[in-house]
């Protein structure tokens, strides 16, 4: 039986789960919140902070196997909505992210001390006190890293930096004098098994790592549009959407610089919230369709009215945007290390550019607008493709994984 942890749940951390479930390998799960939709509470909360908790809702898990520790959680979501950023803008804060996964990952690891299970499920900067407690006691040590490396994020975008300084304060800072490296080598170091969700991060890993050890199990696509693939207009502009925070580590520059080269033949639209300062973005931003926020339904529903997703982003894991924007209809423009080489299929369902490359970029955009049958046909393999692609894919794959740990003393390899 698998323990798993994190801190507040995302689609592949609610996946996962499904995942042990199904497969009655589930023995707990430990995380902040475990939101009940059907509470007074939620019918009696604003909208917006309603749907944020939403978010943190398990309906297919049991009660019985879910353990909470709420308050931290409660306090940072709502200072949020009132504005109070400071509490948790930095690791150190006392309402940050880092503090609640470190919480968090205590509370496992008690468990683990008291109740040793047959394997723990834990992910990057949440598994350090778990792994620790397992390897004590003989317990397996399951660990998913969702992004690169950070070592390899660091160098790539101190280089980044400066080839386009005008977007430096759009760029994370990574030291290594803080904590949180040391921290994620040594969970790195205590697996027994690592997850990756594509070849990319598989290939940010310290060559310390043996490839045996890890398996690549890309993430999954939502439910596709569910009626016939909308026919782009034949006249007009191509439609084209950005979906993703506004940061040099998406590819910023790249994508701004590609708009331009093509300005006339598109109608733009981006769907995402500022990162830092950055003035040519502040310059660029009046020109387009700009919504800073918007809920997931919206989001798909935008994607359903435009054609094409461009991501040119340096340094990810595996962009789950990609595969929404494929599950509804869309042709989708990335590049490798989005993770979109596992599932793109270059020229038939999408395009894959290379990174850095705005004239790449802008060229496959004027091939589209000006071929309106080809991107239609690359619309209905999109969906198609994601059909394949889909969470239950994924479910299947790590749940045999997670078998296969369970049952077997020899390492994972690598398929």
């Amino acid at each position: 039986m698998v323990l798993l942890s994190h801190p507040t749940g995302n689609a592949n951390v609610r996946n996962a789960l499904l995942a042990l479930y199904e497969r009655n390998m589930l023995e707990a799960f430990y995380t902040t919140v475990a939101w009940n939709e059907g509470s007074l509470w939620n019918k009696l909360l604003p909208e917006g902070l309603s749907r944020e908790l939403k978010r943190r809702s398990y309906p297919a898990i049991p009660s019985s196997l879910i353990h909470t520790s709420e308050l931290g959680e409660l306090a940072r979501v709502l200072s949020l909505r009132l504005g109070l950023r400071s509490l948790s803008a930095s690791p150190d804060a006392p309402l940050s992210p880092n503090r609640l996964n470190h919480h968090v990952d205590k509370l496992t690891a008690r468990a683990v001390a008291l109740h040793p299970p047959a394997a723990v499920y834990a992910y990057t900067s949440g598994a350090l006190q778990t792994f620790r407690a397992a390897r004590e006691r003989g317990v397996k040590t399951l660990y998913e890293m969702p992004i690169a490396h950070w070592r390899y994020m660091r160098d790539f975008l101190a280089d980044e930096a400066e080839r386009q300084p005008a977007f430096a304060g759009t760029l994370p800072h990574l030291s290594t004098t803080t904590e949180a490296p040391q921290r994620e080598d040594e969970e790195l170091e205590l697996a027994d098994h690592v997850i990756v969700p594509s070849r990319y991060v598989l290939s940010t890993l310290p060559a310390s790592i043996a490839p045996s050890k890890v398996r690549v199990i890309p993430y999954g696509a939502p439910c596709t549009m569910g009626g016939p693939v909308h026919h782009p207009r034949q006249d007009g502009k191509l439609r084209v959407l950005y979906v993703g925070a506004l940061t040099q580590r998406k590819g910023l520059s790249y994508l701004l610089d590609a708009m331009k080269k093509v300005e006339g033949n598109i109608d733009f639209t981006i769907i995402g919230s500022k990162v830092g300062e950055c003035e040519p973005l502040r310059e660029s931003l009046p020109k387009y369709n700009w919504i800073p926020t918007a809920p997931n339904s919206v989001v798909l529903e935008t994607m359903r009215n435009h054609d094409v997703l461009v991501l040119p982003t340096l340094v990810e894991g595996f962009a789950l945007v990609v595969l929404e924007a494929m599950s509804q209809g869309m042709t989708v423009i990335t590049t490798p290390n989005s993770g979109g080489l596992e599932v793109i299929r270059d020229g038939v369902d999408g395009f894959i550019v290379p990174i850095r490359s705005s004239e790449a970029i802008a060229e496959k955009i004027e091939i589209l607008a000006a071929d309106r049958d080809l991107l239609y046909a690359m619309s209905q393999a999109s969906v198609q493709r994601a059909l394949e692609c889909s969470w239950e894919r994924y479910r299947q794959q790590l749940g045999e994984t997670v078998s296969q740990v369970l049952h077997t003393e020899g390492d994972v390899c690598h398929a």
